[in-house]
């Protein structure tokens, strides 16, 4: 396995380590499939009853899609859950299972989806084996679709029966998902599926059938495929199922960690009171060009945000009174700029500023303070002039998708697909933090370490959010080094996750969510953000 830390935030494993982890379950712990299919079933109808029946009891019918494996156990249990909870009735429930499942000897095989089935059969909700003609009139009808059609145990492309129920699933929410419940507006029909939407594997592809699911209730540890940026939309709300499984055993098998900002924020040392500005540290950007002063601005008011003491924008003298004539509390000086008065604690490179022969030179300039300790960000162009650069572990780069495949010589589908693997040869070969922006980031370091940091906020898709997050980077950085002799040595990867949390954070944060926001707005919000988390009161 990958090396992993102590106290980081949710556990990711691949399909195959899924299906080990059950393994060792059942082997060495003593939890039969039986016991985990009753705890997941019974904790998911849980969670989901908390997130959308609030006060919606005995009003609400659903279909169950039952597939042949555990999934479809975990599906019906849920659905029996439900049931004895008073959330709906048996009569307003139905279940299409696939010929394997639904041809079982319900009352002789003790497999766990047997039993559910048994058990849901008593209760008197109608089990009919699939037929797409009989769903179409059941879905016409239901409110609740839960997808328990395939699970972890796929490893190719959905076909048969399962690839029907999709389809079916798939065509009707195309077509009547406008609709809303009158009490509370959830699209109806409602389709969650259970752990991963079907049609989902570590494999899937572009174009490959999948459930397009409203919601997901993630049985942790959660699966690293719920999270690759090709398939995450179709995921819809992912909600966390908890407590099925041992933490020690989800450890063992960790490939990849979720990170939320309470844990990105909490490996960053607070600001103490007594700080001057040079114990917050001195940020030196390199940015801007004609047509491109907003990223210098940005860049500049990111890193002011995320708590630098001192900020040195240097620009090219032809834009030098256009970017000077909004820096308020930014020291903006012309290029290049020789001061001996000051020496950067991190430095910044890129944002808006060119592929032009003096870039290389600042670059190699910089690559001898980084050499010696200072940590350096790239962004942008600056990434594109470093290919093929070893560094000294303190610099972070933060491609966008393109210009990671640009970098890196992968296909940018492939990274779509997944990029863990590209991302840590990547890092590894150049030894540098690797933070990848899409609308799932992912941070990696050259000894493995992969970080996921979920985002989905369509506001974040708007020139200038990459700028103020290099600015995060080397604000946090800066901080970071300046106060070194206290924090220990310098972490470039806990860095570059706390940059990629906050930018997440700010943008979900009241005043900015749910608008399509100017990024500088998100650097403003995400002083708040920072300040709330690294400020001593």
């Amino acid at each position: 396995m990958k090396p992993v830390r102590c106290n980081l935030g949710g556990v990711l494993v691949s399909a195959e380590g899924a299906r080990a982890l059950d393994a060792e379950a059942s082997s060495q712990w003593g939890l039969e499939p039986s016991a985990l299919v009753e705890a997941a079933g019974r904790a998911c109808a849980a969670v989901f009853s908390k997130e959308f029946l609030k006060g919606r009891h005995c009003i609400n019918s659903f279909t169950v899609l039952a597939g042949s494996g555990n999934n479809a156990a975990d599906a019906l249990v849920m659905l029996r859950a439900l049931i004895l909870g008073g959330y709906t009735s048996a009569p307003d429930c139905r279940v299409f299972a696939s010929r394997s499942a639904a041809g079982r000897p319900a009352a002789d095989n003790k497999t766990p989806l047997s039993q559910a089935l048994l058990a849901i059969q008593k209760l008197g909700v109608q089990t009919t084996e699939w037929d797409s003609g009989q769903a179409q009139a059941a879905l016409s009808k239901t409110d609740f679709i839960i997808d328990g059609i395939t699970g972890t145990g796929l490893n190719s492309p959905l076909r048969g029966a399962a690839l029907e129920m999709a389809e079916a699933v798939n065509r009707y929410i195309s077509k009547v998902n406008n609709a809303n419940f009158k009490r509370n507006r959830l699209p109806k029909p409602f389709t969650v599926s259970i752990d991963i939407p079907s049609g989902s594997f570590d494999g899937w592809q572009q174009g490959m059938p999948i459930i397009t699911a409203n919601a997901t209730l993630a049985v942790e540890p959660q699966k690293i495929c719920l999270y690759a940026p090709a398939s995450r939309p179709y995921a819809g709300k992912i909600l966390p199922v908890k407590g099925i499984f041992p933490p020690a055993l989800c450890g063992k098998y960790r490939e990849a960690e979720f990170l939320a900002w309470e844990n990105a924020s909490a490996a960053i040392p607070a600001i103490p009171k007594t700080a001057h500005k040079y114990e917050r540290g001195l940020v030196e950007i390199w940015a801007g060009s004609p047509g491109a002063t907003g990223a210098a601005k940005l860049a500049a008011q990111g890193a002011q945000a995320a708590g630098a003491g001192l900020i040195r924008l240097i620009v090219d003298p032809s834009i030098y009174p256009v970017v000077a004539s909004g820096c308020s509390g930014i020291m903006a000086v012309p290029g290049p700029a020789n001061d001996s008065r000051f020496t950067p604690t991190a430095v910044l490179l890129g944002p808006g500023w060119g592929k032009g022969e003096d870039r290389t030179r600042i670059l190699e300039k910089c690559l001898n303070l980084e050499e010696q300790g200072v940590p350096l960000v790239l962004d942008a162009d600056a990434i594109a002039l470093a290919k093929g650069m070893v560094f000294h572990g303190n610099v972070i780069l933060t491609p966008h998708v393109g210009e990671f495949a640009a970098y890196c010589g992968v296909k940018k589908d492939e990274i779509l697909r997944c990029p863990i693997q590209a991302l840590r040869d990547s890092s590894a070969k150049a030894n540098a933090v690797i933070l990848l922006k899409s609308h799932v980031m992912y941070a990696a370091s050259p000894g493995g370490l992969i970080s996921v940091i979920d985002g989905m906020i369509p506001a974040l898709a708007t020139g200038g959010t990459g700028d103020v997050l290099a600015g995060f980077c080397a604000s946090i950085a800066a901080r970071w080094k300046a106060g070194e002799t206290k924090n220990g040595v310098f972490d470039a990867y806990a860095c570059a996750r706390a940059a990629g949390a906050l930018l997440i954070q700010a943008a979900a944060s009241k005043g900015v969510a749910g608008k399509f926001a100017d990024p500088m707005e998100i650097a403003r919000a995400a002083s708040s953000v920072a300040g709330a988390a690294w400020l001593e009161v």
